[in-house]
């Protein structure tokens, strides 16, 4: 069904596509009801020139109305350059990426400057890193309080420095809401800010941290019960360590007072968010804790260290919302499309900035979320990162159904991603899995930034793809945080939830269950060819994702531990324990042995 001329131009003006090929490759038309339903809650884009242009080193930039005659550039220190014309309105770009401001004859025009590639750590022939993946929740540590904290990072960062890795991919640790049952990490309040739930008192004001916990028995024993627990209770659990984290600043002032003045310090110079005294200091206690695990991977010789993960979006009613609410969609929440896996679509409940209000305010709210998580960390994982491209949104209580997609800035943001990349030395994966529009992935991959590829997902009607074939633009994974374990992939544990939730009859799973037992013999198969079978097909699973042509290969720490259960199981929010696993004792020899493996077959090179 077409769409009246009109309804179009206004879609089109606003960034909104009324038009989209699904899953299956099917053309579809939003409905007209919806268009005008988005549009109503869409602002009406500016038609000034936009305060800060983007474009690559060397490269032609447009300065609209920019006239002949002489210009300059000038840096961030104030040192001014000949700029040089190419073409009516274009001017070449500095050969230095930074923050750059063009001038003529008394106009000015700022302009973000990126190298041509984002950074990645200078190596020797082909990169041939490798690391782990934490879901930090789930870490453990002594007296972590239930919840696994920085002090349960910086013991895998020893043990990557043992084996030589050389990153610890961590699951977001952004401000969340208050906490309730049903929590997850990828719904934050503000992703400017850690939470200070994954701080670690002991790890940072050890003194401090033990004489308020010995203080009240009877909080001791909460945090003790928590730090037991198999599965993380949110709800008592959080009440539990904040109520630990809040009184550790009444007793520095009795009991520590030149380091409490020292905390203040710090506090006033490091934390431009707004909030009362106890909120800086628990975000004060976070960062440090992370910083410290950095700075220790770092001297340990960890090529990148942490790599942070960059949730999509934020909740429409928490801190980040409320910091630039010009800035946020109003009325709109984020999902996905109906397709074969969810045929309603998804609505996450979650909402992002508005694209004509990132270009109105310079980038100014994607370059501070930008530089608030490269800040200490060796690398970023951006969540879902066609959401640069466009982002399916959806009026709120409308249904995931009745949305559209709404196009983004995409090559500015990616110009001012690959740009803080360089100024923070930090590589950056982007999460590609899932229907990707044509040419992001080659230009994500011309632009240095890694895409990813999961071991179920990395075959064709053939079979498994050989290590060689998996793309060197992109990082290995055995399996995600939305995916089984190897384990539990191997076990069909996955298909035991499905019949367990409706979502699959008998009569289906038992046919699953037979075109999964040909997938490991498959797999099985491959290992040999490559002369990397044993007789484990875990270890197989494991190994032909290791010896892929990656640059970097990311081994889930469920996978390393053997574990069966997902940390996530995407439709569900209460019916599957949801980002609520805690790690088993990691003293495990079979793990030491599972590091070891991995890390020599990342020695080698593919054939």
């Amino acid at each position: 069904m077409s769409l009246p001329a009109a309804l179009k131009q206004r879609a089109h003006r606003a960034g909104l596509m009324v038009e989209w090929v699904d899953v299956n490759g099917a053309p579809q038309t939003v409905d007209a009801a919806v268009v005008s339903q988005v549009l109503s809650l869409l602002p009406e884009a500016d038609t000034r020139s936009p305060p800060l242009l983007t474009g690559r080193v060397e490269r032609p930039v447009h300065i609209a109305g920019s006239a002949d005659g002489d210009a300059v550039w000038v840096d961030e220190q104030g040192i001014a350059s000949v700029a040089v014309p190419q073409g009516p309105g274009s001017w070449r770009a500095p050969s230095v990426p930074g923050y750059w401001r063009w001038e003529q004859q008394g106009r000015q025009q700022q302009v973000a400057v990126a190298p041509l590639r984002a950074w990645y750590p200078a190596q020797s022939g082909p990169a041939r890193d490798w690391g782990l993946a934490a879901q930090v929740y789930s870490l453990r540590s002594a007296g972590d309080g239930g919840i696994g904290d920085s002090a349960g990072g910086a013991a895998w960062v020893r043990r990557l420095a043992a084996q030589g890795g050389s990153a610890l991919a961590l699951s977001p640790i952004h401000a969340a809401m208050p906490i309730r049952a049903g929590y997850s990490p990828y719904s934050p309040s503000d992703r400017l800010a850690l939470e200070c739930l994954h701080a670690a008192p002991l790890q940072v004001l050890p003194e401090a941290a033990a004489a308020v916990r010995s203080a009240d028995p009877a909080l001791d024993e909460a945090l003790a019960a928590h730090e037991r627990a198999l599965q993380i209770d949110w709800p008592a659990a959080a009440a539990a360590k904040r109520t630990w984290i809040s009184r550790l600043p009444d007793w520095l002032q009795r009991h520590d007072p030149v380091r409490w003045r020292q905390i203040g310090a710090d506090m006033a110079a490091d934390d431009p968010l707004p909030g009362d005294s106890d909120a800086a200091f628990a975000r004060w206690l976070a960062r440090t804790g992370w910083q410290q695990v950095q700075q220790q991977a770092r001297a340990a010789q960890l090529r990148i260290g942490l790599i942070a993960d960059l949730a999509v979006g934020f909740d429409p009613h928490g801190a980040e919302a409320r910091r630039n609410p010009a800035a946020v969609l109003q009325g709109l929440e984020l999902g996905a499309p109906p397709d074969a896996f969810n045929p309603l679509g998804q609505s996450w409940g979650i909402t992002s900035y508005a694209p004509h209000a990132l270009v109105e305010q310079g980038y100014a709210p994607f370059i501070a979320l930008l530089r608030a998580v490269m800040a200490d960390r060796g690398g970023i994982r951006i969540d879902h990162i066609l959401g640069l491209n466009r982002l399916w949104v959806v009026p709120q209580g409308a249904g995931a159904a009745h949305g559209a997609y709404l196009r983004y800035p995409f090559q500015d943001l990616i110009n001012l991603l690959v740009l803080e990349s360089w100024r923070h030395g930090c590589i950056v994966i982007g999460e590609d899995l899932g229907v990707v529009p044509p040419g992001i992935r080659d230009t994500l991959a011309e632009r240095g930034i890694l895409g990813i590829d999961v071991l179920a997902f990395s075959r064709d009607r053939e079979g498994f793809w050989p290590p060689s074939r998996w793309r060197d633009s992109a990082v290995a994974m055995s399996s995600t945080h939305d995916l089984p374990p190897v384990a539990g992939w191997l076990a069909g544990r996955d298909l035991d939830w499905h019949v367990q939730l409706g979502w699959s009859d008998t009569t289906a799973a038992h046919a699953l269950r037979g075109e999964r037992a040909r997938q490991v013999a498959e797999l099985g198969m491959l290992a040999r060819q490559h002369g990397i079978a044993s007789d484990d097909p875990h270890s197989d699973a494991l190994a032909v994702t290791a010896l892929s042509a990656a640059p970097l290969a990311l081994l889930p720490l469920e996978d390393a531990l053997g574990l069966s259960e997902q940390p996530n199981l995407p439709g569900t929010v209460h019916e599957h324990p949801n980002w609520q696993q805690r790690l088993p004792d990691a003293e495990d020899p079979v793990l030491n042995s599972r590091l070891k493996r991995f890390s020599e077959l990342r020695t080698q090179v593919p054939a």
